[in-house]
């Protein structure tokens, strides 16, 4: 066992790995240069409960050694290593048709598209109820036959994986019965009580791993709308600035940007004017 301190800077004694603050600072200083993910003193908990799985998992006893050793590795096994620290620190919380008033304006502003082709990036997929919630809606406000081309991206390879897969619990918070009649399969045997996307809507959706940090983004034509929510609390404004300013970048003029209930970007007035409720247009 081994002390820890906690949010309140006192130790806690039921740890079976050495985490001191040096190494929380360090984890502070790695996942902000991969990621740009800034974490605050109050994450010494979740940090040091996600983390030690890694430790157990590589066989190292101490953080520290952990750090020396994700820092010290090369070739493929440091590219593996550095995606499950990522992993590891990453948020996701989602849901079906989740801030649900962004959906019926997306509905809305499909309408001046139909018969065309339209281009969408969710830029934090997760397991996939965000990219999908939009491709329900765009086939309910287009038609299936619609030209609709979705990427739904994340940092985060775990959660991608699941995307993909579209596999859910068949009470799944934010679905109606219709819905689920519409774009679902439902799993009988041993899947009964999950559901399945049908491949109808999926065909819709190009799933890759994107690091919003990364200087380049080889993400096609220019979209028409984007998805960023409740990605950018994560970050500093030194960040949020710098993501915008690529998001600008792979948006067509007038696009719209969808932002998470309690994120703000005023002051980016030179790239985006405020539309509607955490809706923005690009300039």
């Amino acid at each position: 066992m081994s002390a820890v301190p906690s949010a309140s800077g006192a130790e806690v004694i039921d740890h079976e790995f050495s985490f001191s603050k040096q190494d929380f600072d360090r984890v502070r200083e790695l996942i902000y240069k991969h990621a740009g993910i800034s974490l605050h003193e109050g994450k010494h908990a979740m940090v040091y409960s996600r983390l030690s799985r890694r430790l157990r998992e590589t066989g190292h006893k101490s953080f520290s050694a952990y750090l020396q050793w994700l820092e010290s590795t090369t070739g493929a096994q440091a590219t593996q290593e550095w995606q499950e620290f990522v992993n590891c620190l990453t948020t996701n919380l989602t849901s079906f048709f989740r801030e649900e008033h962004h959906f019926h304006a997306l509905a809305e502003d499909l309408k001046p598209w139909a018969g065309k082709p339209v281009r969408i990036w969710c830029c934090a997929a997760s397991t996939g109820e965000e990219p999908y919630s939009i491709a329900i809606t765009c086939s309910e406000a287009l038609g299936s036959n619609a030209s609709v081309s979705i990427t739904a991206s994340d940092i985060d390879t775990n959660v991608l994986a699941s995307c993909r897969r579209g596999v859910y619990n068949a009470d799944a918070r934010g679905l109606d019965q219709t819905r689920l009649r519409n774009f679902f399969m439902r799993g009988t045997g041993a899947n009964a009580g999950r559901i399945r996307v049908k491949p109808e809507l999926q065909r819709w959706i190009d799933f890759r791993t994107l690091n919003l940090m990364d200087n380049q983004w080889s993400l096609g034509d220019p979209f028409h709308m984007v998805f960023c929510r409740n990605v950018m609390i994560y970050f500093d404004a030194p960040t949020q600035r710098k993501v915008l300013e690529r998001i600008h970048r792979v948006m067509r003029p007038q696009g719209l940007l969808f932002v998470g209930h309690s994120e703000n970007f005023t002051e980016s007035r030179d790239l985006f004017r405020l539309r509607g409720k955490t809706i923005y247009e690009r300039v």
